[in-house]
């Protein structure tokens, strides 16, 4: 929201009023003075007006997280611990995942409370690439990824797969790299050739990646640096 128009909405300003207070100074946004309307401000952001406080602002969280096998990518459940079970922080009710993990699914998840954020990693126009590793029952042959780069006609959807990257590390291992989040997208994509997924494992989301130090089931606050990359 633009800062004039969040002055405009409050009972004691109107339009005139938040025009002078933007032009003498009298507006800081997290401490500093601003004095354009056209200032973009969020949630997060601390507006105070004369040392009164108009929105107090609340932290910006971001974490990354091991999901191990059992738990469930959803903020409440009935039946399985959920990921946020895992999070000892004060705040966690108020975080939501960037996309998710099925049960059986092991590896790197992304909580946030910041919602434009996490847009950018889960929205189809980002095309941010997601890597897993994945283990299979039957052979991976070749023609695997020929026809994983071409696309998958999924029928539920009526839609094609946007193409997918397959490289082959072994008799039964490979690594797939997808630009979308379709549902139970790898093993249906492995279905093609029924040949069922016997391991799943996310390692990166774009440019984060999940690091070898952080054990199942915990989970450590992102970097500036690393927020700052999506």
């Amino acid at each position: 929201m633009r800062l004039d128009r969040f002055l405009d909405n409050l009972p004691d300003f109107n339009r005139r009023d938040s025009r002078l207070l933007l032009a003498s100074g009298r507006v800081r946004v997290d401490g500093q003075v601003v004095r354009d309307g056209c200032s973009e401000i969020r949630e997060f952001s601390r507006i105070e007006v004369d040392g009164r406080i108009l929105q107090p602002g609340r932290a910006a969280l971001y974490f990354m997280l091991h999901k191990p096998v059992g738990v469930v990518s959803a903020t409440r459940h009935e039946r399985h611990r959920t990921v946020l079970d895992l999070l000892d922080e004060p705040d966690r009710q108020g975080l939501h995942l960037a996309g998710r993990l099925d049960l059986g699914t092991t590896g790197l998840l992304l909580l946030t409370n910041d919602g434009h954020w996490s847009r950018r990693i889960t929205h189809p126009r980002y095309k941010l690439a997601k890597v897993y590793y994945v283990e299979t029952a039957k052979p991976i042959g070749e023609e695997y990824i020929e026809t994983f780069a071409r696309g998958l006609y999924f029928a539920f959807e009526d839609l094609f797969t946007q193409p997918a990257h397959l490289e082959l590390l072994g008799s039964h291992r490979a690594r797939l790299t997808l630009f979308e989040g379709r549902y139970h997208q790898v093993k249906r994509m492995f279905g093609y050739f029924r040949n069922p997924v016997l391991r799943l494992h996310r390692e990166s989301m774009g440019p984060l990646r999940l690091e070898s130090e952080l054990l199942p089931g915990h989970y450590r606050p992102l970097t500036s640096e690393e927020i700052q990359l999506i």
